[in-house]
Order: structure tokens, then C-alpha cells, then sequence
């Protein structure tokens, strides 16, 4: 038997009183949260109290319906080189939401489990019965009161027989939005004042990016530079769509520029517009042409590195824009992306980077 659930975190303000939920069906669901957390804390949470309510159940498979590629790509593909960094990222920093990950290893040992990403505030039903849970947390917090923890699962240990193991985790910090001590990084003169960024009006709309005449030779790039992971930005819109649209573009393009992913081809593919266009840093065009040539021929893409968002900008329901500086290496370089929604997915249409003088 398979134990299928949606889990899903909610913060109001973010970081603000926040919610978490999971869900299997109406009468088998839990919900908890905090006074003051974050929306990753809340998603991190849902997956971790999931794991604990159905550990009495260890030969069940359990399948987890989860929108946030930032807590699959924790526990699937960060976690174990964070455990043998000592709980540290690529830039030695500690990583984020430590004690949630931490329980959350302690709680998969032995399990069987699979992740699916669905895609969030899309109609899909598990996920959206997680995610009102997880607001309707959130909001009693807001009000200054108990949220509804729900029925649980027949025979998973009681919210009180978890306290008193002191199994139920307290915020002691925040991912907050905005990056955490980025600029310090990197010295005040290598990094220009947000006002050198272009303006989103500068930077052409993906649809009026002609195709490049001809395609040119890849260059010897710098070898990939390992990259922390980073938190997310704050959304400029404040639609709960736009924001989760916002949300999901940052952690695609987080995922994007870690070494891990610029090293195969196949992964890289995976996240580009067919008509996917780039100015790079070198000035030169790049198209999906050029990537395919640059990897199969054993070049390296350009550096990724750390990133410092400047503006996160929905257009229309299925555009949006990052304005960002990457730290990668010893370089600043001021960029610019563009992701198109095409069907249930999010592809990069056009890239621009810019060397920082």
C-alpha cells in the first residue's frame, strides 16, 4: 500500500505567523504552526510532521505531493553533502532551517518515499486541501489563536505525547527573503548600487528577442564553482498566485546555476525554452544550439555562484522576471531572467548577463 499526502506551508508576511499542513484525505490530515516563521519553515515542517505521524507504518510507501522544489531539493539532493560539510553550504555559512532538516534526516531513515512536485494554486486537489490547512494556521496565529490540528492517523503519536518528547520544533531563526549577508560577500566597490540595474523596461519582452543569424563556437569557460544554497525573494506582486509564480521562478533559477546541474546536459535541457536565448557574460549569443556544443564537447558552463536579488517582477500570469547580482567567484555579474509558464511548467526564455566594472 501506498500513502499518498500533500504537504504545504503558509506564512502571512513571510517571515509573519505561519502555517503548515498535510493532507491525505478529510479524515486524515494535520495541521500546526508558529506565531512567527517562514513559508520554507512551514513547508519543512508539513514533510516532517508527515514522516512522524506515519512512522508507525515504516513498511508503507509514502508518496509526498509537495510545490516546493526547495524542500524536495533539500531532502533528495542537499542534505547529504550538507551533512558532510558539518550542516554547512558551499560557502560555509550554516545552513538554513537547521533543526527542521536535521529531524526531518532522523525521520526518512528506513522509510521508503518518493517526492512529486505539482504545481501549486493550480486546482490540484490533495495540494490545495494542504495549502488552505496550512493558511487557515497562519491566520489563526494572526488572530492570536489555536489553529485546528486536524484528525491526524490512527495510531501516530498525540500533539501532547510529542511536546513532551520535545518532538514539536520552535522557530530559532529565519530564512528571511532577503539574503542573508550577501553583500558582505563581496567588498562595497565590486558591488554597483541597485540603481545600476536596467530597468525592466530596458530589457527586451522574450517574445521580441529575435533569433540569433548564426551560431557561435563555444568558448573555454571557468570551471563550475560550487554555490550556496541561498533563500528566496521577496515578490513584488501581492497576489498569492504572483507570489508563488515569483517563488517558484527564484528556486528554478537557484537550481539552474548549481554545479550539479550545469555539469549534465540532460538537466540543464530540462529548464530551457525551446527558443531559450542568453547574452552572455563574454558578450557572445547563446541558444540551446550552442549549450548542447559547449557540454558535449567537455566545456564547462560559465561559473554559478551565489545570487543577490534585486527585483522579482510577475508580468501577466505567466511571465516573470529576476533582476539579480551573482557572486561567483571572485566576478559580480549583474543579471537579468525571464521565465515563461508553458502547460504546468516554468522554462528561462532569455538570459542577460553583465560584467560589474
Amino acid at each position: 500500500m501506498t500513502i499518498t499526502a500533500a504537504a504545504d506551508g503558509s506564512a502571512l508576511g513571510n517571515p509573519g505567523p505561519a502555517g503548515w499542513a498535510w493532507y491525505i484525505d478529510d479524515e486524515h490530515w494535520r495541521a500546526g504552526g508558529w506565531a512567527h516563521g517562514t513559508n520554507n519553515m512551514g513547508e519543512l515542517m508539513a514533510v516532517l510532521d508527515l514522516f512522524r505521524s506515519t512512522a508507525h507504518l515504516p513498511d508503507e510507501d509514502l508518496h509526498i505531493l509537495c510545490d516546493s522544489q526547495y524542500v524536495i531539493n533539500s531532502v533528495t539532493k542537499w542534505m547529504p553533502g550538507w551533512k558532510k560539510k558539518g550542516w554547512k553550504k558551499s560557502d560555509g555559512k550554516p545552513v538554513l532551517n537547521l533543526d527542521l532538516l536535521k529531524d526531518i534526516d532522523a525521520a526518512i531513515k528506513g522509510r521508503k518515499y518518493t517526492f512529486e512536485w505539482v504545481k501549486g494554486h493550480a486546482g490540484h486537489e490533495l495540494n490545495e486541501a494542504a495549502d488552505v490547512r496550512a493558511r487557515d494556521a497562519a491566520t489563526a496565529y494572526q488572530a492570536g489563536k489555536e489553529p485546528d490540528a486536524g484528525p491526524g492517523l490512527e495510531g501516530a503519536p498525540s500533539a501532547g505525547e510529542r511536546a513532551a518528547n520535545h518532538e514539536v520544533p520552535e522557530p530559532d531563526g529565519f530564512d528571511s527573503l532577503v539574503f542573508e549577508d550577501l553583500d558582505a560577500a563581496a567588498s562595497p566597490e565590486m558591488i554597483p548600487a541597485p540603481a545600476a540595474i536596467p530597468a525592466p523596461a530596458a530589457i527586451p519582452a522574450p517574445d521580441a528577442i529575435p533569433a540569433p543569424a548564426t551560431t557561435p563556437e563555444p568558448g573555454e569557460s571557468a570551471p563550475a564553482a560550487p554555490a550556496p544554497e541561498p533563500s528566496a525573494p521577496r515578490a513584488t506582486d501581492p497576489s498569492e498566485s504572483s507570489a508563488a509564480a515569483v517563488q517558484m521562478v527564484f528556486e528554478l533559477e537557484s537550481e539552474l546555476l548549481s554545479p550539479a546541474v550545469r555539469g549534465d546536459l540532460d538537466e540543464v535541457m530540462a529548464f530551457l525554452h525551446p527558443e531559450f536565448q542568453e547574452i552572455s557574460r563574454d558578450g557572445s549569443l547563446t541558444d540551446r544550439s550552442t549549450i548542447i556544443a559547449a557540454l558535449t564537447g567537455g566545456h564547462a558552463l560559465p561559473a554559478g555562484g551565489a545570487l543577490q536579488v534585486l527585483a522579482a517582477t510577475p508580468w501577466g500570469q505567466n511571465k516573470v522576471q529576476l533582476a539579480y547580482r551573482l557572486l561567483a567567484g571572485d566576478q559580480v555579474i549583474l543579471c537579468s531572467s525571464f521565465w515563461q509558464q508553458v502547460d504546468d511548467r516554468w522554462l528561462l526564455r532569455y538570459r542577460q548577463e553583465t560584467p560589474a566594472s
